[in-house]
């Protein structure tokens, strides 16, 4: 009874498909307003290159489509015509070297197994004209903000084009990931996108379940969507805390950091950590709920909604932050459906992208969750989705704690996993789809696996977002976007 999108084949199964074939395939699915997960790269034997999309399929369920490349083949690029392929057809490249004559954007996305000192010779996009200027922001940054280096052009003030060229810290989490035991992972998983933990844990055991035929009752599905909804309410109020502290609205900044203070120990109080590590454990939860407890989770989600209605009402009616944010950082449906932007990033643009609705099992199908959805798209939207998403978090999480109120933390044993066989499995994390893709051997050991936080997508869309912007706009277009630079730099 999984909550989360999750499918899985047998490989002798898969569709495999002749790269014309397989090209068509994705047009046609593209072009018909349907939507890919991913679509990634792993060397076959010999100097074979075999391509894997996962591709969203109608009421959300998901299928593959796979290919095989030979060293004398040429890919023929897909991101002309859906610019949303950028990413994943840049990393392609990079990972295995295959040709893409005609990319429109063929970067590096981290520079992955090559000189790090490479980066210092990136090819930044230019923009001629007397008049024009470069500003030059990172890689290293204030605090303890992650390295980035971003690019803007600009004419005075205002921004023609923002390049943003991240993976100074590139880990090589895939494939130390493929080093060890999937079933005993979760410590590792958790921590590649520390501020996502809940929903990179449930995505990784959710797919390690389904290699390993386990099904979790209704109140262990319970408990990962709740604590996945408080760490969806603690960023949602990190973010507006730092929102609104860089348009001087202090009051917002005060308030809705300490409510986050409140969110973060009632995760602490459930498993153990303000960030929700360990309450997802492949093949069940590492949370209790005895009864004392309970009445705790179930005030402080009383005192969050009561004094978030206050603190948002004086936040959405304060003239000094509707006129800061208003109109600053537009991303139109249209850009947002092109790009392939997912998440609160897309919702708040008018493409109703959630992968909690429409659930035919599962936590939020016993318990419908409340849909927001907004068509501004601008920093003011972002900002009052976080608010509606976190009302109804709230909201569904009270409801859904008096019809599970017992949990408990033993788990189940999960057996050798299914060999030959691809599992992909979607959770729909604070920022956006957390995608994992796992793929078995003869013997079921993991032989590949792609792991790809939202912001991967979501990147592209902030540096669209400021264009005809003023370059002063840019820290809250990119605290509204909010994203990851490690979930990137994987």
């Amino acid at each position: 009874m999984s909550s989360v999108v999750v499918h899985q084949q047998p490989l002798a199964l898969v569709p495999t498909l002749g790269p014309a074939a397989w090209r068509a395939d994705i047009v046609a699915h593209l072009g018909a307003g349907k939507r890919i997960h991913t679509l990634y790269a792993r060397r076959g034997s010999g100097q074979q290159v075999l391509l894997t999309a996962v591709l969203e399929d109608d009421g959300g369920s998901s299928r593959f489509r796979r290919t095989q490349l030979g060293p004398h083949d040429v890919y023929h690029e897909l991101s002309s015509q859906f610019p949303a392929l950028h990413c994943f057809e840049r990393e392609i490249h990079e990972q295995t070297g295959l040709p893409m004559p005609g990319h429109p954007w063929l970067k590096p996305l981290r520079y992955e197994g090559q000189d790090q000192s490479a980066m210092n010779r990136h090819s930044f996009y230019k923009i001629e004209g007397r008049e024009l200027h470069e500003v030059a922001v990172g890689p290293i940054h204030a605090g303890v903000i992650e390295p980035g280096s971003f690019r803007f052009m600009c004419l005075g003030e205002e921004v023609h084009h923002l390049e943003i060229q991240l993976g100074y810290q590139h880990r090589g989490v895939e494939q130390r990931l493929c080093q060890i035991d999937p079933r005993r992972a979760g410590p590792l998983v958790e921590t590649v996108a520390g501020d996502t933990s809940v929903a990179w844990a449930w995505a990784w055991a959710a797919a390690v379940e389904a290699l390993g035929g386990c099904t979790l009752p209704i109140d262990v599905e319970v408990a990962r969507a709740v604590a996945l909804e408080l760490e969806r309410v603690a960023m949602h109020l990190a973010g507006l805390a730092g929102l609104a502290a860089d348009i001087g609205f202090l009051q917002g900044a005060s308030s809705y950091g300490r409510l986050r203070t409140t969110a973060i120990n009632t995760s602490m109080r459930l498993c153990g950590s303000r960030f929700g590590r360990g309450a997802v454990r492949v093949g069940g939860i590492g949370m209790q709920l005895p009864a004392d407890l309970l009445a705790d989770v179930v005030a402080n989600i009383a005192l969050l909604r009561t004094d978030l209605a206050i603190i948002n009402e004086h936040f959405l009616t304060a003239h000094t932050v509707v006129h800061r944010l208003q109109g600053a950082g537009v991303l139109s449906t249209a850009q947002a459906r092109e790009l392939g932007v997912v998440g609160m990033a897309a919702r708040s643009a008018g493409v109703a992208i959630d992968g909690r609705q429409g659930r035919d099992q599962g936590a939020w199908h016993v318990l419908p969750l409340a849909a927001s959805t907004l068509v501004g798209g601008d920093c003011w939207d972002r900002a009052r989705l976080r608010i509606l998403e976190m009302e109804a978090s709230l909201a569904w999480s009270h409801d859904a704690l008096q019809l599970h109120p017992r949990w408990g933390s033993a788990r189940q044993t999960v057996g050798p996993l299914q060999p030959q066989t691809l599992v992909t499995a979607v959770v729909e994390g604070w920022r956006g789809e957390v995608v994992h893709c796992l793929e078995t051997g003869a013997g079921g050991e993991l032989v590949h696996c792609k792991v790809q936080d939202p912001s991967l997508r979501n990147w592209m869309g902030l540096a669209i977002a400021l264009r005809g912007n003023e370059i002063s706009d840019f820290p809250i277009c990119n605290k509204s976007f909010d994203l990851s630079y490690c979930g990137n730099d994987l």
